[in-house]
């Protein structure tokens, strides 16, 4: 009987291991597809944050360029430019020099004939010649009463009356004498002459014009000058120089000249002296310059173009512009701390550069700085940095 009960347990017991052993499969199996979608689930939320931090570009401050050029308008004027004016009224008799030419010293330009002045000379000499013979009788007449004063035959009334008359006629005469020196003096200057060595830049007169030293015929309430003489041996160079750069200002200061007349000729001008003051309507200075020109190739009254090299300030930072914000409290930039969230950083910028700004002060070399920063972003928001595209940096020897 045993025997038999044995033969029935033993099926039911191989069937019930049958099923557990297939439900412990389906048990596992299920907690693998458990742990596998957990797994899934949980890397598309960690993709999912990380996607929704947003991503920036940085930049750094770099150092300025150590030098700027700046190029400034200016004026060529000669070392000397004399108007030459009439000092007498006449016509011209001929002119010598034309426009251009160069001239020494004492050069006759031209001259005039002056028809009045000589005739007054003529009347001033007849005058002379006048009063001379009423000195010489003033003095035969007053040595006569002198003589007699031992004879008692004049009184002392008489002979005090003649000497005093004497005098008078002198005074006369050195009257005579000084107006004709005036008339000689005058005629001196029917001759135009040349004040020094130079060049003539102007010649407003032809051969028979009137000409009036208080005028001329043509305007008679205006002063016209006969000839402008320049001396070009050295000419002067006028720029005005803004408020920012007058402290590049000192002796030894060169400056690279262009004029249109010579466009791909580059002269070489000096600093002389400055206003030492400021213009209060442009903040400029007038500062003079020397150029060297013995060969006369440059000429007064030519248009410069000026270039300056300024040093900068060696602690002077750039940025590119685009990595700039506009807040309520003025420029700021974004920077990325060592915990990856951003931080506004105040900034002052000196200038404006093409496609830069020159930063005087509010970040280092070592910021991180965001470039082109969005809107968006807040101040202690978390950020992820990748890399720049290449060539998005600027080179600030690039913006001179």
């Amino acid at each position: 009987m045993s025997t038999d009960l044995l033969k029935r347990v033993t099926p039911n017991l191989r069937g019930k291991k049958k099923q557990y052993a297939v439900a412990s499969g389906l048990a596992a199996l299920l907690v693998l597809l458990f742990l596998a979608r957990k797994h899934e689930a949980d890397a598309i939320r960690e993709e999912t944050l990380a996607n929704a931090i947003p991503t920036v570009s940085i930049t750094s401050a770099k150092p300025g360029a150590p030098n700027e050029t700046i190029t400034l308008p200016g004026n060529v004027e000669a070392w000397f430019q004399a108007p030459i004016y009439a000092q007498v009224s006449g016509y011209v008799k001929m002119w010598y020099k034309d426009y251009g030419a160069q001239v020494k010293k004492g050069d006759v330009l031209a001259e005039i004939n002056t028809p009045t002045l000589d005739a007054q000379y003529s009347q001033a000499k007849a005058g002379l010649e006048a009063e001379r013979a009423k000195y010489n009788l003033a003095v035969v007449t007053a040595d006569r009463w002198t003589a007699l004063r031992k004879s008692h035959a004049v009184s002392e009334q008489e002979i005090t009356v003649q000497d005093a008359n004497m005098k008078a006629e002198k005074a006369q005469l050195e009257a005579a004498e000084h107006n004709v020196n005036n008339f000689a003096a005058q005629l001196q200057f029917k001759t135009i002459v040349a004040p020094y060595d130079g060049v003539v830049t102007a010649r407003n007169i032809n051969v028979g014009d009137y000409i009036n030293k208080d005028g001329n015929i043509s305007d008679k309430d205006a002063v016209t000058n006969l000839f402008s003489v320049a001396d070009i041996h050295k000419l002067r160079l006028f720029i005005s120089i803004p408020e920012a750069f007058a402290h590049i200002l000192k002796p030894g200061l060169k400056a690279e000249v262009t004029v249109p007349q010579f466009p791909k000729k580059h002269f070489t001008a000096n600093f002389l002296t400055v206003a030492n003051g400021f213009d209060p309507t442009t903040r400029t200075a007038i500062t003079e310059f020397t150029i060297d020109n013995e060969d006369r190739t440059l000429w007064p009254g030519s248009y410069a173009a000026v270039k300056l090299t300024v040093p900068l300030d060696e602690n002077t930072l750039t940025i590119p512009s685009s990595a700039l914000v506009f807040e309520e409290n003025g420029a700021e930039v974004a920077v990325v701390e060592t915990d990856a969230k951003v931080h506004f950083k105040p900034i002052r910028v000196n200038r404006i550069l093409d496609g830069a700004m020159e930063v005087a002060s509010g970040v280092t070399r070592e910021d991180k700085i965001i470039n082109n920063p969005s809107a968006s972003l807040l101040e202690g928001d978390k950020v992820r940095v990748v890399t720049s595209a290449p060539g998005y940096e600027i080179d600030p020897k690039d913006l001179n």
